[in-house]
């Protein structure tokens, strides 16, 4: 059928609208602000730390840092209904001695803290940070662990896909949808063009001399050899 084409063409546009709003990597990540969260729900034997921060490496994320009160208590809500470990969870933060100072495995900057317990007088040499999942609060601990029942992981969204989600998300949709309407447009001229040809084929069939025989007849011209006058006939087919 004629109008089967055109509408094909509108699939690239369906994808391109997808592409807009799937700012995660996958459907089992979890968006929030501008980042994507996975907790991955695995026991694992470790010797050190960055043998946790490989489970999030390895799904292009790094250990989950906390930046505000909303973040943490949006993570705190999620593993209530996911979470089935033990009540302190790793977070991706660690004391560097050079500097003093805690700091966050992705480098991002320590804006934010909801510790439990702040003794400066504690050797913090080898230490991490836990969160309590019941309480929402953070709580000091050894680096070294032997075996962790799971690890979050965040990874920022993409500055492409953020900028397009952020600033971006009405020129988008204009365009995709002056590019709908170009493509119906121009299905319809299409289409019209389309009849209008056929009707032309048709009119110029139907115009076309006719003979003064039936189709079915066959005109005989013969010449007596006696006379030199011409006859014609038609003989027709029964």
């Amino acid at each position: 059928m004629p109008l089967a084409a055109p509408p094909a063409l509108l699939l690239p546009l369906l994808g391109l609208a997808a592409a807009a709003v799937a700012d995660c990597p996958s459907s089992t990540w979890i968006q929030f602000q501008d980042s994507c969260y996975i907790f991955l729900q695995e026991a694992i034997k470790v010797e050190s730390i960055e043998d946790v921060r490989n489970q999030c490496t390895d799904h292009g994320a790094d250990m989950i840092s906390i930046h505000n009160e909303e973040e943490n208590a949006f993570i705190l809500d999620t593993l209530k209904k996911q979470w089935k470990g033990s009540d302190d969870i790793l977070l991706g933060m660690f004391y560097d001695t050079d500097d003093a100072s805690f700091k966050w495995f992705d480098n991002s900057n320590m804006t934010f803290d909801k510790w439990t317990d702040q003794d400066d007088g504690e050797d913090l040499i080898d230490t991490c940070a836990f969160l309590h999942i019941k309480t929402g609060e953070w709580k000091k601990g050894n680096c070294e662990v032997s075996f962790v029942e799971g690890t979050l992981c965040k990874t920022a969204i993409p500055y492409k896909r953020k900028y397009l989600s952020d600033n971006h998300i009405l020129i988008s949709a204009l365009v995709i949808a002056s590019t709908v309407i170009l493509t119906v447009l121009g299905a319809i001229i299409w289409f019209l063009y389309k009849k209008h040809s056929d009707s032309r084929f048709t009119t110029v069939f139907s115009t076309a001399p006719q003979s003064p025989y039936n189709e079915d007849c066959v005109l005989v011209v013969g010449e007596e050899n006696e006379y030199p006058v011409q006859f014609e006939s038609s003989i027709c087919l029964i």
